[in-house]
């Protein structure tokens, strides 16, 4: 319900975008958002958007990450720049209407 993609390999300093489409079947989303989980550690948020504009950034990635959403097609977007390799992690899309949904993970890789 929840599909996310364009993860992948990058050097330190690099761009990577992530999409997550939502499927027809979740519907009246108040909240979509971008998690992260690192080998061994927990699942932190990464980013949140509500109403298509509000937006709440962890401070780690500040200035570095922009969270968007287009509401009409139901995908949200994570630009990534300058990426550093304590940004490795699986990557989840989250959405929340009555209750959570998340995506199934896409792995972001940064290294040299």
């Amino acid at each position: 319900q929840l599909q996310a993609s364009g993860g992948g390999l990058v050097q330190p300093g690099g761009s990577l975008r992530l999409s997550c489409a939502a499927s027809g079947s979740i519907s009246r989303i108040r909240v979509m958002g971008w998690y992260r989980q690192a080998p061994g550690k927990q699942r932190d948020v990464v980013a949140m958007i509500t109403g298509g504009t509000n937006t709440v950034y962890a401070d780690s990635v500040k200035g570095r990450f922009t969270i968007s959403r287009d509401s009409a097609k139901n995908i949200l977007y994570l630009q990534m720049n300058n990426l550093k390799p304590e940004d490795t992690a699986v990557y989840y899309c989250h959405a929340l209407t009555t209750r959570d949904y998340f995506g199934q993970g896409t792995q972001v890789t940064v290294s040299s």
